[in-house]
């Protein structure tokens, strides 16, 4: 026997009960036309019975399960920030209440009880509007208090600002290969915009680059990216900040600052730098291997030719001078790998 069935059995009872006693009511005020007053009970009884029987779960369990589906769609900072809204609304409704109650009837009886609907609603809708300003406020307090756990549980990791600048990782956090949250502290965001409203052209368009790929990150990334409301007091510099603060919250950091990637793992703190990703996941090449490159530029030594694979591998055609312009068929001869990356030596095929 199902809990929607018991529901209606116990609705049609309500109703029944109900309509039998206004049937007896319009069978007394009809003063026995149309039949007596029990004939009048039961008619009604039984139309109570089935409208009870029908409408029943449309005024139960139905909206309950539309409510409870509604609510496993809203994640737990929304249901948080409503939460506290609720709260707030009520807390200023009832402060209001008292004063309102004192205006004359019938305002006096009325408005206390619209008060509190009203600034319910605005203190939910409010809250909500700004749920991730109040989660940023939370989670940059939290780990200071100690209350908020280790990131390294997390997963969260931390964003500089040169990873921002380069752009690479909005595109990598749509594959789903970062599985937390991505914090940007306050001070990287503050470098940034320094970095924006630099005189020099260069420096601007690379600030503002930043800013556009910090946006794109925060509106298109799978995994949340919160700016936090933290700063370290005892380092001056960003990257000092950084380390340190990466160490507090035991969190690595993403980063493609050669500088910093050496000393953050002086110190004992996960790196995880995209140019070393990015290098690993380029196609293997061995010597011997044919492979088609467009020649677009001359080499440094005489007849060489220059050309890049579409993941930016640079390839060095020996005697490929004279096939400037056009893609032609190489033949690799090594593979040399460098700091910056990996470097194809390669000579035409039809050599």
């Amino acid at each position: 026997m199902s809990f929607e069935f018991v529901l209606r059995i116990v609705g049609m009872i309500v109703l029944a009960l109900a309509g039998a006693k206004l049937g007896l009511r319009v069978g007394t005020f009809a003063g026995g036309a149309g039949g007596p007053i029990e004939v009048w009970g039961l008619v009604v009884s039984l139309v109570g019975a089935l409208t009870g029987l029908i409408i029943t779960p449309y005024l139960t369990t139905r909206p309950a399960r539309i409510i409870r589906s509604r609510l496993a769609q809203v994640s737990s900072e929304g249901l948080l920030s409503a939460l506290i809204g609720l709260i707030v609304g009520l807390i200023v409704a009832a402060l209001l209440s008292f004063p309102l109650s004192l205006l004359p009837r019938p305002l006096g009886q009325v408005l206390p009880f619209v008060g509190a609907v009203a600034f319910s609603y605005f203190g939910v809708a409010t809250f909500m509007m700004r749920r991730k300003d109040l989660m940023e406020v939370f989670r940059g307090h939290l780990p200071a208090l100690g209350l908020g756990g280790t990131a390294e549980k997390q997963g969260q990791v931390l964003l500089d600002t040169s990873v921002i600048i380069d752009g690479r990782i909005a595109d990598i956090s749509q594959t789903g290969f970062i599985s937390g949250p991505m914090l940007v502290p306050r001070f990287v965001l503050n470098e940034l915009q320094h970095i924006a409203d630099s005189p020099d052209l260069l420096r601007r368009n690379r600030g503002r680059r930043g800013l556009e790929m910090l946006n794109r990150l925060q509106n298109e990334s799978l995994v949340p990216v919160n700016i936090a409301d933290v700063d370290v007091e005892e380092a001056r510099e960003v990257d000092d900040k950084l380390i340190r603060l990466a160490k507090r919250l035991n969190c690595p950091v993403i980063t493609n600052d050669y500088n910093l990637n050496r000393v953050a793992q002086l110190q004992g703190v996960t790196v995880l730098n995209i140019n070393a990703l990015a290098n690993a996941v380029k196609v293997a090449l061995l010597p011997g291997e044919t492979i088609s490159v467009y020649i677009m530029q001359e080499g440094r030594e005489l007849g060489q030719g220059v050309g890049y694979l579409d993941d930016g591998t640079m390839v060095v055609v020996e005697e490929g001078r004279r096939y400037m312009n056009t893609t032609t068929e190489v033949t690799v001869t090594k593979v040399h790998q460098t700091v910056a990356g990996r470097m194809i030596f390669a000579r035409p095929t039809d050599v």
